[in-house]
């Protein structure tokens, strides 16, 4: 299959009237949707050819996964990260956060505990109530030992990176807790984690039993030179055979509603409970799916070096901005199309529907368990990014002193 030459992010695609969930969220408002994380640029030109042949076949039953798309994916992970892994270790899914409530329902007993860091992907904080599980959470910190979330972070405007405190977290570790569930890279914060903190947390996990759920969907968006991802179940073999990770073609390739997701779970009892608490629930990954996954995999590179291209540019946009809207801050953005910024300094009770009014939508950081910020997404044309962020300097330059 050809693949093009030149690839066209500038240029804004029309996504009203297309059940879009980002888009109609505000449908007949002038406001800018920039919460969910979805980009806003058109799919790789091989992935739309592939679909479109298989669209030709005309007839769309029940699919296993090709084994040309597994050896894909073997291929890829060794190349990419050295990591050697079996073709019975991988186990489909229809979307990662699928993965996420299938890997509480299949480690420990109703009841047990679970445990991660916030501020986080709201799935986290609710994958384990869904299957009966405690939750418990650990703020992320910035350095000289601040929380970003459920305490007062100190250091507004650091450069500093957030980081995971694990001497916080083993005291939260009870002999109830099972599960560890990892974002990396992390949404929303944009950190890359290196070998050290990993390491770290690996060794608190296997000090006491817990198995780790990394959530890696992130892992082919690294945007700062010289930060490789580390899937966590290479640090070492008996890493790996306490590890769930969960991976996915959908933010790397911009293909989230065709539902491919995959894990890789090496020990095979801990495989095969996963797939135990799948039966029944879990539907096959459909066709399209499958199909876009293998074309993006194998003619995807091009279209995807030229995206981190653009949005390292749109992320050097973003910080440039934020640091000069007042009472905004923000650290660093390693990986991901996602700012996290702080808002605390302005006062605003209700920043959501303050930057809503003026036109531009936004996540609120309550739903990742970080009050006080809010989440951006620029995975979208630069033109429409620059208007998003002018609507904001205004709306905070003309507040009212008193508001």
């Amino acid at each position: 299959m050809k693949q093009d030459a030149a690839f066209d992010f500038d240029t804004p695609v029309d996504r009203r009237n297309t059940a879009s969930m980002k888009w109609a969220k505000f449908a007949g408002r002038d406001v800018i949707p920039m919460w969910v994380a979805d980009m806003d640029f058109r799919s790789p030109p091989a992935v739309a050819a592939a679909l479109h042949d298989r669209v030709d076949h005309g007839v769309f039953g029940y699919t296993v996964a090709p084994p040309e798309l597994v050896d894909e994916v073997q291929t890829q992970l060794k190349a990419k990260y050295a990591w050697v892994v079996e073709a019975d270790w991988i186990v489909w899914l229809p979307g990662l956060v699928t993965g996420l409530n299938v890997a509480c329902r299949a480690v420990g007993r109703e009841h047990d505990r679970v445990l991660t860091t916030v501020p986080v992907y709201p799935p986290f904080l609710k994958a384990p109530g869904y299957s009966g599980r405690a939750l418990d959470t650990v703020a992320l910190v910035r350095p000289g030992g601040h929380a970003t979330a459920g305490a007062d972070s100190g250091g507004r405007g650091s450069d500093g990176r957030w980081e995971m405190d694990v001497e916080r977290l083993e005291k939260a570790v009870t002999p109830d807790t099972r599960l560890f569930i990892l974002c990396h890279p992390y949404n929303p914060v944009g950190r890359v984690f290196g070998r050290d903190e990993l390491a770290r947390l690996a060794a608190m996990c296997a000090a006491h039993d817990i198995v780790v759920c990394s959530d890696e969907i992130h892992c082919e968006l690294i945007l700062e030179p010289g930060k490789p991802h580390i899937p966590f179940a290479t640090l070492a073999p008996e890493i790996a055979d306490r590890t769930i990770t969960l991976m996915a073609p959908s933010k790397t390739y911009n293909i989230p509603g065709l539902g491919c997701s995959f894990a890789v779970i090496p020990n095979p009892a801990l495989r095969q409970r996963f797939k135990s608490a799948m039966a029944g629930i879990v539907p096959m990954v459909n066709t399209l799916g499958f199909t876009a996954a293998l074309a993006a995999y194998r003619h995807g590179g091009g279209w995807h070096a030229a995206l981190l291209d653009y949005l390292r540019k749109n992320r050097d946009t973003v910080t440039t901005a934020v640091s000069g809207m007042p009472g905004l801050a923000m650290t660093p953005i390693e990986a991901t199309y996602l700012a996290w910024i702080d808002i605390r300094a302005t006062g605003l009770s209700e920043p959501v529907a303050f930057f809503e009014a003026a036109g531009v939508g936004l996540s609120d950081g309550r739903e990742f368990g970080g009050p006080g910020y809010v989440r951006l997404n620029f995975g979208c044309p630069r033109r429409v990014l620059l208007t998003a962020l002018g609507r904001m300097q205004k709306a905070l330059a003309e507040r009212p002193a008193s508001a």
